[in-house]
């Protein structure tokens, strides 16, 4: 199987906050924004793994900001990790107002995908090669993540969660 480098997937995903979007404080409703999340990791996915991906896990989500009717959202997303058939990806979501062009983070979350074949079973994807700083520390972490995503989806006894042990053996 081939490998890919972090910048080869990454996506920017760019929306406009409109009244259809919002609750009735005028807000982007927060299921709105998770399903903009879930697109731009999804784009970012299918390209790393050059398939279809599903979402398979979100982790903690916390709306830092509110963003308002009218604001520019962009969403970015890039691949931390890749492991068999499954890939972590993480998302950052900006907000940026038209008339002071303050651009402002207001989320970020770590988001599992798995690549499918056309009749819908999990496939091979490609290894994911870091290159940056930021990315290797990434990718370093994500075995962490997907541990704890396994233990508390009861998918891994926590005794077997080597990485995991390893906090607070040290």
């Amino acid at each position: 199987m081939s490998s890919k480098k972090v910048a080869d997937s990454f996506t920017t995903f760019t929306e406009i906050v409109m009244p259809n979007d919002t609750n009735p404080m005028h807000n982007l409703m927060g299921g709105n924004l998770l399903k903009w999340m879930d697109i731009a990791c999804g784009i970012c996915g299918g390209k790393h793994a050059n398939k279809i991906v599903v979402t398979a896990a979100v982790d903690n989500v916390s709306f830092s900001r509110p963003i308002k009717i009218g604001d520019i959202v962009t969403i970015t997303a890039q691949v931390t990790r890749a492991f068999n058939t499954s890939m972590e990806i993480f998302v950052e979501v900006f907000k940026e107002n038209f008339r002071s062009s303050e651009k402002v983070k207001c989320n970020e979350a770590f988001l599992t995908f798995v690549a499918l074949d056309d009749d819908g079973r999990p496939v091979t994807i490609p290894e994911l090669i870091p290159e940056t700083e930021d990315e290797n520390r990434r990718f370093i972490s994500a075995l962490r993540r997907r541990e704890l995503r396994l233990v508390l989806a009861g998918r891994m006894k926590p005794e077997e969660a080597k990485e995991l042990k390893e906090i607070f053996l040290q």
